[in-house]
């Protein structure tokens, strides 16, 4: 297993690492000095909405970074565990070129596909 999977193990460390820096900077930069924008028209409620904006857009976006690490992790463990590339679903091999485009992915194409359709089924579309 290790020969064919040492690439996609090596994007996932540097993935990992590259989230965990971001996640990092982000957190630095979600709390800055205080700072007052002057010369506004509309004074402190267009301040506010603007930040209220800007931390809902940070949140969101901290927020699918965690996500996004805990997935490479995972898939980290299972280079740990010896289980990297199996479906989580079918237990069968994803295939290479799947890995290759989500290096984390947890299912194979075809339980993929299910789990989308399955998804789609339950909630009414418009």
């Amino acid at each position: 297993m290790a020969g064919k999977y040492d690439a996609l193990r090596s994007h996932l460390e540097s993935e990992e690492k590259r989230l965990t820096d971001d996640l990092e900077q982000l957190r630095a930069i979600a709390y800055p000095t205080e700072e007052r924008r002057e010369g506004s028209p509309f004074g402190k409620r267009e301040e506010e909405a603007t930040e209220s904006l800007e931390l809902e857009r940070r949140l969101a976006l901290e927020k699918q970074m965690r996500e996004q690490l805990a997935d490479v992790r995972a898939a980290l463990a299972k280079f740990e565990e010896g289980t990297y590339g199996k479906c989580e679903d079918c237990g069968k091999p994803i295939a290479l070129e799947r890995l290759e485009a989500v290096p984390y992915a947890k299912l194979c194409l075809n339980c993929k596909t299910l789990q989308t359709k399955n998804a789609k089924g339950r909630f009414p579309s418009g």
